[in-house]
């Protein structure tokens, strides 16, 4: 049986939520109608485009580039602030409705999904009647629109809910393939970046239907195993599941721009602890242990500077990693004024591959407790109940990554 994949695509989410939210609020324009953009806060230096209005984008402005460059294009641009707290809520509710429809849903960012609704079709239904049936279900109980894919694939769905935006449904069937897809450029297909690009069209691959009718023996000889998945992405060819179980993530960071460059290194260690108890609080949430622990900062002139440490034993404690992230700062600070400081642990192993150790003191194991209790309260009564004692409240400044 053909597989029936959808893929639902938030339009410009970031900029959306936050107008639904403002005007819940009582904002009397909605900023979806005007040129505005989502950029984070210049005055804490995070100047960039993250999300654009319909109109804004009338002006030229793209999502990551500077807000001075949007701003020389539109004078009267407005500027916005991220609340990922409002994003977080929009996700869920909307992951809500698609959980309506199928159990197999792979969230695969904070505002796109893949659906697999193969088996999850009733009698009398089709993949493009309940994709219609989503996307108008999502703007009337949501407020906000989305495009929706339709295809036998995960790549192909993605691609057709690329396609003319916003509110839209597409469907990219096998046999559309050669009039919807190929006479994209070569750019537009995923995987296909910068560094490639160049390359695929110095030897006369310029659009998607080039790569496609190329032999897939001449993309393998040219690009080794990228030729291959290129060839068959560009045939419609992708066989990998709708994954509905969350992979454990092969490392753990956060970052934070500051508001204000320092040059004190107790106040320095207030942020990396902020950082580290949010990184290990992840950790413990994925039940996994760390034996690798880096440090970056970046200093007032953009110079970046990293290092890492490895541990004789893994471990997810807030108070190891702490202490062993403060080593590793004071052997890269330099003096300089810093403006950025992340802390990322890799090398992750969960607690069943572990041998128990000899360092697993009885001190280790209060220390395990003291984690799990505040773990437990921030589960209960929010991630900001508690906190440790001098920790700065930066969670507006983090950029989470996994």
């Amino acid at each position: 049986m053909e597989r029936k994949i959808l893929h639902v695509d938030v339009n410009s989410a970031f900029l959306s939520w936050t107008a639904i939210e403002m005007l819940k609020n009582g904002a009397e324009v909605d900023i979806r109608t005007i040129p505005a953009i989502i950029g984070g806060d210049e005055e804490k230096r995070k100047g960039v485009v993250l999300a654009k209005s319909m109109p804004a984008k009338k002006y030229g402005i793209t999502t990551g580039e500077p807000i001075y460059f949007a701003k020389q294009k539109c004078h009267s641009l407005q500027i916005y602030k991220s609340n990922f707290k409002a994003y977080r809520y929009y996700s869920n509710a909307m992951y809500k409705i698609l959980c309506e429809y199928t159990n197999k849903i792979e969230r695969f960012s904070i505002d796109e999904c893949f659906l697999d609704i193969t088996n999850f079709i009733p009698a009398g239904k089709t993949d493009l009647i309940i994709a219609n049936e989503i996307n108008k279900r999502i703007k009337k109980e949501l407020g906000f629109t989305v495009n929706v894919g339709v295809a036998p694939n995960k790549l192909l769905a993605k691609m057709a809910s690329d396609f003319e935006k916003p509110d839209k449904v597409h469907t990219l069937y096998k046999e559309e393939i050669p009039t919807k897809m190929w006479t994209l450029p070569v750019s537009d297909l995923f995987m296909v970046g910068r560094k490639s690009l160049p390359k695929l069209q110095k030897i006369g691959i310029n659009t998607i239907g080039d790569l496609a009718k190329r032999k897939q023996e001449e993309m393998i000889k040219l690009f080794g195993k990228f030729g291959k998945v290129i060839w068959e992405y560009a045939n419609g060819i992708d066989l990998s599941e709708v994954n509905s179980e969350p992979e454990d993530p092969k490392c753990i960071g956060n970052s934070a721009t500051l508001p204000e460059d320092l040059t004190n290194i107790e106040k320095i260690e207030e942020v990396l602890l902020a950082l580290t108890e949010q990184t290990t609080y992840r950790l413990r949430k994925h039940n996994l242990l760390t034996s690798t622990i880096s440090v970056q900062i970046r200093t007032k002139e953009f110079k970046n500077y990293s290092h890492q440490r490895t541990l004789a034993t893994p471990t997810n404690s807030t108070k190891i990693i702490y202490e062993t992230a403060k080593e590793v700062l004071k052997e890269l600070y330099k003096g300089e004024p810093v403006r950025l400081i992340g802390v990322r642990v890799d090398k992750l192993t969960s607690p069943e591959t572990e041998q128990i150790s000899l360092f697993d003191t009885p001190k280790n194991e209060k220390q395990q407790k003291l984690d799990k209790a505040i773990d437990g309260l921030k589960e209960k009564y929010g991630y900001n109940s508690v906190t440790r004692a001098g920790k700065m409240q930066i969670d507006e400044m983090m950029d989470f990554k996994e």
